[in-house]
């Protein structure tokens, strides 16, 4: 498996919505309708100039086969410490199972690593209980209650 993990460009969007649409619950939330919707492209666009945004895909033969976003925090609490925030990890429905998500969670972290992030944290919801095993797998505690409130 030769893997290219870089920065998204509006290139990859449409592969990056399939990928969040091809999920049980993005099926409810996401719109995988063509064109893409404007919001996609203005999230994308925002996300893309922010410096502590960092939404990679993960390539193989020139094909998109995973996506994730890091976000990198300043905080002023534990002595100014920087964390790094993984969200949206997806890998396309065909390459589940092959170890690809251990790959790109390896190399966020690195990422956070190389960004002088001294923590990592990630919220996943409650219901995907094969996703709560892989997290902790990686070395990820549940040691914290979460919250979230629709707008």
């Amino acid at each position: 498996m030769h893997l290219t993990f870089r920065r998204a460009t509006r290139a990859d969007l449409e592969a990056i919505v399939d990928m969040l649409v091809d999920d049980k619950i993005g099926a409810t939330r996401e719109d995988g309708s063509r064109p893409l919707n404007a919001r996609y492209i203005a999230g994308f666009e925002a996300v893309d100039r922010d410096p502590n945004q960092y939404l990679a895909v993960v390539e193989e033969e020139g094909k998109v086969i995973g996506s994730l976003q890091i976000t990198f925090i300043p905080s002023v609490s534990r002595l100014g410490m920087w964390r790094g925030q993984i969200e949206g990890v997806r890998i396309t429905t065909a390459r589940r199972g092959e170890g690809l998500g251990h790959k790109m969670l390896e190399w966020a972290i690195e990422q956070c690593r190389q960004r002088g992030c001294e923590l990592v944290q990630l919220t996943m919801d409650k219901t995907r209980t094969d996703s709560r095993r892989f997290y902790e797998s990686l070395g990820f505690k549940a040691s914290h209650d979460g919250f979230k409130m629709d707008l």
